[in-house]
């Protein structure tokens, strides 16, 4: 399969050894100062691209890969609010867009754990629920997007929970989400349930970059030759 990348910093280079292991092609790789080669003919030989840079830029990416013909396979977060309207013009377009929030395996199993919880701790009034996120200093949205989905997750499955907000709790439907950046983390999520009697919870902690770019590329050949809008739930069937 041909693949072209959009973005290349730790992520894209990762992805690259990755998607070469397996035996595809990088025919085209864009970054920051080499934008025209959305036009060039490498970019439009590929079968699928994959995105991975940042909120301000994804949508432009997205649409200059679609207008090449390209579909686009992609992790970055933090522009969801310009999500209905982008499935909209998806699908008017028949382009093809497979995002996720989180490409990693057992994140996604961790989320199908996530909405089970909460599905049972719905019928227990007496526990709260909040979550912590903790990723490295080059992150730029908070909360992550892994961490908004793991909130709707919950929201979906617990009737006293209506909002997550960033931080704090202002009202019992309220629930909070907190964001701590240090180090080089890849990336832990923690959700705490918690009663005057004891606690329960529940975390996912990765230990690097390779189930991300792994998932990302199985993804990519998931997608190549579909139309629509995609994500992991029709990868993985949970």
């Amino acid at each position: 399969m041909k693949i072209a990348l959009i973005g290349y910093g730790k992520m894209g280079k990762t992805i690259e050894r990755i998607a070469r292991e397996r035996g595809h092609e990088i025919v085209s790789v864009i970054d920051v100062d080499n934008l025209d080669d959305f036009d060039s003919e490498a970019f439009k030989s590929a079968d699928v691209a994959i995105e991975f840079t940042i909120p301000k830029v994804a949508l432009s990416n997205y649409r200059r890969a679609f207008a090449s013909g390209v579909a686009v396979v992609s992790g970055t977060t933090g522009w969801t609010e310009e999500l209905p309207q982008l499935k909209k013009e998806i699908e008017e377009a028949s382009n093809t867009l497979f995002w996720s929030s989180n490409f990693s395996l057992g994140v996604n199993i961790f989320m199908a754990v996530n909405k089970y919880l909460a599905k049972i701790m719905n019928e227990f009034p007496n526990y709260n629920v909040e979550m912590t996120e903790v990723h490295h200093t080059q992150k730029l949205d908070t909360p992550s997007g892994t961490a908004i989905t793991l909130a709707e997750g919950i929201l979906e499955n617990m009737d006293r929970k209506t909002t997550w907000t960033k931080e704090t709790e202002n009202k019992p439907e309220d629930m909070a989400i907190k964001s701590i950046r240090k180090g080089q983390i890849p990336g832990i999520h923690t959700i705490r349930y918690e009663s005057e009697v004891d606690s329960i919870e529940i975390t996912h902690d990765a230990k690097s970059r390779e189930g991300f770019a792994l998932g990302a590329v199985v993804a990519a050949e998931f997608t190549a030759g579909k139309k629509g809008f995609l994500g992991m739930n029709d990868l993985l069937n949970f």
